[in-house]
């Protein structure tokens, strides 16, 4: 619809929903339409009524200026008709030819009505942002940044992994950590730092790698057990994404110069998963140093193969059972595990390569 049209209403990607939990429902006059696969959400016009930081009572408006100013971010309050033509009344298509992310009015009170705009801020700033971002917006940002604890941790963690997974989110993590935001939400930065991100970032793109939120979250925070623990809890994460970085905390380091036979044995004790992490990670450590160092440009040649190897690794199958044990002779009860594990170590160390007969035989010997 038009500016002025009987049934107002604004038309957008779900990825420009104002709030997850205070937008999208038949309440604030949403539906959601799904086109070609891709879901668009049509919003009645709508005034704020009253705001806590942390979600918002509406009111059904035909007052476009107002919608767009209850708004965040300029270049979310762009409208279009049914002919394609694209309304602006807030200066957001200036905004989208400067890469300039900027807050609709008073920074500090689009801020104050929905707190997580702080991290909406330097999420669009990281996909659609170029130089220096807006100078009252991150005053403001700095300014509210305790205000982040009011927020729901799905909330945080939605927009930070979305942040994360952008192409290049270097950027807008610096900001975020000058201006002492990224301590309020990760404060497991702080004495670790964002320095690997630029490295990882180019060594993403020349070997073709997806972006990946939690390597990226990984490659800032300190590979402690206890406290990513900790962090996934305050977040919430899924208990997927929790496992994923607990088993690179727990994964044994990897030496790059160890030989094949040796790699094997490490990947089937610790896993694939952590052991790739660690190996992406320092790949991109020794990438970053390798223009200057040769010894580092060598490493890097010898971590790729080894994170070629991780990858496509599949784990081999120990040829016996509790069962086996039993057979053998054995009662049910601690003794079985024993020797189970005995010979399965014995198999890992020898690489793998005695089969069932062998290992069946070799029990014999242990229960006489």
């Amino acid at each position: 619809a038009r500016p002025g049209s009987a049934a107002p209403s604004s038309f957008r990607s779900s990825d420009q929903t104002r709030s997850a939990e205070s937008d999208v429902s038949f309440d604030h006059g949403t539906v959601t339409l799904v086109i070609d696969g891709k879901p668009f959400e049509v919003t009645t016009l709508r005034t704020d009524v009253e705001t806590d930081g942390r979600r918002a009572k509406v009111a059904f408006s035909t007052d476009w200026k107002a919608d767009a100013e209850r708004r965040d971010l300029t270049i979310n309050a762009l409208y279009a008709d049914a002919g394609g033509e694209v309304v602006d009344l807030v200066g957001g298509l200036a905004d989208i030819e400067r890469r300039n992310i900027r807050f609709i009015g008073d920074a500090a009170m689009r801020i104050a009505e929905d707190h997580l705009r702080i991290l909406r801020f330097f999420r669009f700033f990281a996909y659609y942002g170029s130089g220096r971002p807006d100078a009252e917006g991150l005053k403001a940002c700095s300014a509210a940044r305790s205000k982040l604890t009011s927020l729901s941790a799905e909330r945080v963690w939605s927009e930070l992994r979305k942040l994360l997974g952008a192409a290049d989110p270097g950027r807008a993590l610096l900001w975020m950590r000058q201006v002492a935001v990224l301590t309020e939400i990760l404060p497991e930065t702080e004495r670790w730092g964002i320095d690997a991100i630029p490295s990882l970032i180019t060594t993403e793109k020349a070997l073709g790698w997806s972006p990946d939120p939690l390597l990226r979250l990984a490659a800032i925070v300190p590979p402690d057990v206890a406290r990513l623990e900790a962090l996934a809890a305050r977040l919430k994460l899924s208990n997927a994404e929790a496992a994923t970085l607990k088993a690179w905390a727990m994964a044994a380091p990897v030496n790059d110069d160890m030989s094949s036979a040796a790699f094997e044995r490490l990947l089937y004790r610790n896993g694939a998963g952590g052991i790739t992490t660690r190996l992406k990670l320092a790949l991109a450590v020794a990438r970053g140093k390798a223009e200057s160092d040769f010894d580092e440009m060598a490493r890097s040649a010898r971590l790729i193969k080894l994170l070629d190897r991780a990858m496509h690794w599949k784990k081999p199958q120990f040829p016996l059972n509790g069962g086996d044990v039993i057979s053998a002779g054995i009662a049910s009860g601690p003794r079985v595990g024993e020797l189970l594990a005995g010979l399965e170590n014995q198999w890992v160390e020898e690489n793998f390569v005695s089969d069932r007969a062998a290992l069946l035989a070799r029990l014999q010997e242990r229960v006489q």
